[in-house]
C-alpha cells in the first residue's frame, strides 16, 4: 500500500529532528539576508530612544491652552537638538520639527495645519489631547525585548529594524550542505551536443541547483553518474561524507537500470520509496551515514513538484527555521473540467485569476504530464485534488495552493 502524501511529509520532518545539532556562526548584518537566526536577538536600546515629534508643528502644555488658544512662540526645536538646558516659559509654545526631541513637560504636539501664525504668536484651531503626535520612548522596540526569535528567516524589513537598533552582526545557523547528482546514461550536460536519439539534457540537476541556491544552501554538485551500481555507490558514499542532505534525480523507479534505490538499500536505509501523489509517485527517502537522502523521480515536472512539496519543508527544518505554513491555500471555483483517477493526491499546475465577474477562479495550464515542463511557465498555483476525489467538473470548488517565493 502506498504511503499517503501527509504520512510521507510527516516522516521527512520527524527524521529532520534526529540530525546532529546545527552549528552557528557570526555574520555581519549586511551578510545576514535570508539566513536563519541561531539565537534570539535582544534589543540593546529603546526605539525611539527619546520622546520625539511625529510631525512638524508646535509643542504645547495643555494647561497653557486652557488659559488661551493664542500662545506666543518662545523658540524652536530641530532634530538633533540638545534640549537639556532648554528655557520654555509658561504660557508659550515651541516650534518643533519631525524627529526633534520633545520637552518633558510638553503634553502634545499640534500639527501646523491645525494652527494659524501671526506676529510671533500661534492660534490653535482644534481640540488637543494629551500625547497627540508624540512618539514615546520604546514605543517601537523596548530595550531588553526579544526583537527576533530564534529560527527566524531574516528578511529586508527585519534587518532594517535591527539596523535601527545599531546591531552590526548576528549569530545565524551555518548553511545546510546539500550534495546533488543525476543518474542516467541518457543524460548530457547542458551546453554539449546531444549524442544519439535517446539522449536528453540534464535539466533536473540545473533546476535543483537553482532551487537550493534560493533556499540558501551550500550546494555540492557531483555531476552525472552513469547507470552503474558500483559508480552510483561510490558517488553516494562521497556525497554522504560531505553533506547533510543528499539529493539524486532519477533511478528510483522500477526499471531495470534504476540502481539508486538498490545502492541506497546496500549503503544505508530506505524509509519509503513510493507515495500516493501525482506527479512524483517514485520518491525515495532514507539515510546514508549521517546524511539524509531524497531520491527524486527523473521526469522534470515530478522533480520540481516533489522538491517543492516535500524537500523544501525538510530543508527549512534542517536549516534551523521554525516551520510555519509556507503555502497560502484556499478554495475557489474551477473554470475547466479536470480528469482524475481516485487513489493519489494530485498537484495540477493552475492559473489563479479574476474573471469578468470580478471573482477568483482557477484553470489548469493544460496538459499535466510529468514531461510537460511548459505547465509551470504560466502557472501561479497548484490545484490540489484530494486522494479520494475523481473527475472534477467545471464550477466545482477545489483547493488552490499559491506558489511561495521559491517558484517566483
Amino acid at each position: 500500500m502506498l504511503l499517503t502524501f501527509q504520512q510521507a511529509k510527516q516522516q521527512l520532518l520527524q527524521s529532520a529532528l534526529t540530525i546532529k545539532s546545527l552549528h552557528s556562526e557570526k555574520v555581519t548584518l549586511f551578510d545576514a539576508l535570508e539566513r536563519i537566526t541561531a539565537e534570539p536577538v535582544i534589543s540593546p536600546i529603546n526605539v525611539p530612544s527619546f520622546d520625539n515629534s511625529a510631525m512638524d508643528g508646535y509643542a504645547v502644555r495643555l494647561a497653557d491652552l486652557k488659559q488661551s488658544k493664542l500662545l506666543p512662540l518662545a523658540g524652536a526645536i530641530f532634530a538633533g537638538d540638545d534640549i537639556n538646558n532648554l528655557h520654555w516659559p509658561q504660557g508659550t509654545c515651541l516650534r518643533i520639527m519631525t524627529g526633534a526631541p520633545v520637552p518633558n513637560d510638553a503634553d502634545a504636539v499640534v500639527m501646523q495645519e491645525q494652527t494659524e501664525k501671526s506676529d510671533l504668536a500661534i492660534t490653535f484651531l482644534s481640540n488637543v489631547k494629551a500625547g497627540d503626535n508624540i512618539r514615546r520612548i520604546g514605543e517601537d522596540v523596548k530595550k531588553g525585548a526579544i526583537t527576533v526569535n530564534k529560527g527566524t528567516k531574516l528578511t529586508i524589513p527585519t534587518l532594517s529594524t535591527l539596523a535601527t537598533l545599531g546591531i552590526s552582526d548576528l549569530v545565524v545557523f551555518k548553511k545546510l550542505k546539500v550534495a546533488i547528482l543525476s543518474t542516467g546514461d541518457e543524460l548530457t550536460p547542458i551546453g554539449q551536443p546531444l549524442s544519439g536519439n535517446g539522449a536528453i539534457y540534464d535539466s533536473n540537476r540545473f533546476t535543483l541547483k537553482l532551487l537550493l541556491t534560493k533556499l540558501n544552501c551550500e550546494v555540492i554538485d557531483l555531476g552525472i553518474i552513469a547507470d552503474d551500481l558500483t559508480e552510483i555507490k561510490k558517488a553516494l558514499i562521497t556525497a554522504s561524507s560531505q553533506a547533510d542532505l543528499v539529493i539524486t534525480s532519477g533511478g528510483v523507479s522500477v526499471g531495470d537500470a534504476d540502481y539508486t534505490k538498490t545502492a541506497l538499500e546496500t549503503l544505508g536505509q530506505i524509509n519509503f520509496w513510493k507515495i500516493a501523489m501525482k506527479p512524483g509517485k517514485p520518491f525515495a527517502f532514507g539515510k546514508i551515514g549521517n546524511a539524509l537522502f531524497c531520491g527524486l523521480p527523473g521526469n522534470p515536472v515530478s522533480t520540481l513538484v516533489t522538491f517543492y512539496q516535500l524537500v523544501q519543508p525538510l530543508i527549512l527544518v534542517l536549516s534551523g527555521q521554525q516551520l510555519t505554513s509556507i503555502d497560502l491555500s484556499f478554495k475557489v471555483k474551477i473554470a475547466t473540467s479536470v480528469k482524475k483517477r481516485i487513489g493519489r493526491l494530485d498537484f495540477q499546475r493552475g492559473i489563479l485569476q479574476i474573471n469578468k465577474q470580478g471573482e477568483l477562479e482557477v484553470t489548469t495550464t493544460g496538459q499535466q504530464g510529468s514531461h510537460i515542463t511548459q505547465s509551470f511557465n504560466q502557472a501561479n498555483c497548484f490545484i490540489v485534488l484530494e486522494q479520494d476525489r475523481g473527475n472534477v467538473s467545471e464550477g466545482e470548488m477545489v483547493n488552490v495552493e499559491l506558489f511561495n517565493t521559491l517558484l517566483k
